[in-house]
């Protein structure tokens, strides 16, 4: 037998099953045509007879049908015993063709978080922790961890925008100060303490529009304040920037770098908490703006050559900026030199941003692994939480270590010494406070409080 060899019944099969597809899909004709109204199965069967009348009432009928064996493997019992004859051509009901109606819509896509953005989030609080642990002063050359947030906190009030404005303000400054509020009445009160006596500036630990005040012995847990001051007026002043971004999004973005130069080269402000909030709001005021390129779809319909190249040249002069007038600000520390942190800033954010616009990229892969995805949500659930109170954990960190010193178990196997030793304590502390006081920001967004988002 060859494998090439049609078997008996394979073709009658194969155009059985082939005429099925079609007329089930509503396409094309069926591969065994009708044959003078009858179908196949029994054309090949049978050889039709015409009837014959009967000559007299006794003489019996011819039979009407004579049965010819051409493939007996494919002729039923049942046309043996009982033929049925076929209705006539023009009686055979034919079966429409079914059209393809329209297909339904896609379903939307369930609203969620960006992980991108939310995976950046993290590592900008994980780097501002090690930041205030260690003090290196390389760490904002690696990932200028202040300049990211600013930036992801311009896409969210960009895409918040799209509703009242005033109601958006609303929201924001609800969501920021009652966790603000909780913190600050415990730094208070310990500051009180203290021997520390406010004067009418206290109004600034109700609404940080300024350098809330405080003594010596408090400075290291309200020093971090610059940034929810700085980021409070941005909120209070995106309406209108975002109203002046759409008329000329690139030269508004590009001429939004010239007040810092202007305060380096030009007029200083002063040194106090006016000097100091505009001195902020002009360093990190291009990294708002990327985030609202982002969203306006600005940096998506931008040519990769261009803004590769503008980036590193911002790069390159925030870079040069820093090493080359270390002396005069006693580090290359870009916290510690305005200008080249806004322009080593705007330049490394401007290739995240970018680089999530042009690519698309949403980090969808850390579904895969539960635990760090967990850590991630958790991060940005309690993201004003983390920032708030870890410099009281690290603070608490110091003495909680005195302690180990007087067991000596802990002080002959542990390195209680090390800085390292103090960053993982640190850490232990801050997860701690996230059940404790993190619910805080569930009520003040109007959610159900829980432990960890």
């Amino acid at each position: 037998m060859s494998w090439g060899a049609e078997q008996p019944g394979q073709q009658g099969q194969q155009g059985q099953q082939q005429g099925y597809g079609q007329e089930r899909y509503g396409y094309g004709e069926p591969s065994q045509p009708y044959s003078q109204g009858y179908p196949q199965q029994f054309d090949q069967g049978y050889a039709q007879q015409p009837y014959a009348q009967p000559t007299a009432p006794y003489e019996p009928y011819e039979q009407p049908w004579q049965y010819v064996p051409e493939e007996p493997e494919r002729v039923s019992t049942t046309a043996q015993l009982t033929p049925v004859r076929p209705k006539p051509p023009d009686l055979v009901p034919e079966e429409p063709e079914s059209e393809p109606g329209p297909e339904p819509p896609p379903k939307p896509k369930a609203a969620g978080r960006d992980r991108y953005f939310d995976a950046l989030r993290a590592v900008a609080l994980v780097r501002v922790v090690a930041y205030h642990t260690f003090g290196w002063a390389w760490a904002g050359l690696v990932f200028p961890s202040m300049g990211v947030m600013f930036a992801l906190a311009g896409t969210l009030m960009a895409k918040s925008l799209e509703r009242p404005a005033l109601k958006v303000v609303r929201s924001r400054m609800r969501r920021l100060l009652p966790p603000f509020w909780f913190w600050g009445f415990f730094v208070v009160v310990a500051m009180l303490i203290h021997d520390w006596m406010p004067g009418w500036q206290i109004v600034f630990w109700v609404v940080p529009l300024g350098d809330p005040p405080g003594n010596h012995w408090g400075v290291q847990a309200w020093e971090i304040l610059w940034y929810l001051r700085t980021y409070l007026w941005f909120v209070l002043l995106s309406p209108l920037l975002l109203r002046i971004f759409r008329k000329a999004p690139i030269p508004v973005l590009l001429l939004s770098l010239v007040p810092i130069v202007v305060f380096q080269y030009g007029w200083t402000p002063p040194w106090n908490r006016f000097g100091s909030a505009i001195t902020d709001l002009a360093t990190y005021l291009f990294c708002w703006l990327v985030g609202f390129a982002h969203r306006e779809g600005v940096l998506q319909r931008l040519r990769p050559p261009p803004v590769v190249l503008a980036s590193l040249a911002a790069l390159a002069y925030g870079g040069w900026y820093a090493f080359a007038h270390q002396g005069e600000f006693g580090t290359y520390d870009l916290d510690e030199i305005p200008l080249a942190q806004a322009f080593w800033s705007a330049g490394f954010v401007t290739l995240l941003m970018y680089f999530k616009a042009y690519y698309d990229v949403d980090f969808a892969w850390l579904a895969r692994f539960k635990r760090l995805d967990r850590i991630v949500t958790i991060f940005n659930g309690r993201a004003v939480t983390i920032y708030l109170w870890h410099e009281i954990a690290l603070v608490l960190a110091v003495p909680l270590i005195d302690q180990f010193w007087k067991v000596p178990a802990f002080e002959k196997w542990l390195p209680l010494e090390s800085q390292w030793f103090m960053f993982g304590i640190g850490w232990v502390l801050i997860w701690i406070a996230i059940p404790l006081f993190g619910w805080v920001e569930d009520v003040a967004a109007k959610k159900k409080p829980k432990l960890l988002p």
